[in-house]
């Protein structure tokens, strides 16, 4: 199952979560969504919104969140 994390460039909360992520060994594909378009419209119909960082596991999706709050949707998905 493939995480996927929406950010934009220049986001703390985006940079806490990736650092969050790197950390803890956690595979994931960063989708930035100010300088792709498609991206955007991707994390919009996903989660219905546009903050990030948005994280996208197999459809599970929690969105405008920080690293404490992923760290918990990890373990409830068995990631951790």
């Amino acid at each position: 199952m493939t995480l996927i994390i929406y950010t934009k460039t220049g986001c703390p909360w985006c940079r806490e979560a990736l650092e969050f992520l790197r950390k803890r060994d956690v595979e994931f594909e960063e989708r930035e969504v100010l300088g792709n378009p498609q991206f955007f419209l991707e994390l919009q119909k996903k989660s219905g919104q546009t903050k990030t960082p948005t994280i996208d596991l197999g459809g599970a999706i929690l969105a405008d969140t920080d690293a404490a709050a992923i760290e918990i949707f990890l373990k409830e998905n068995g990631i951790m």
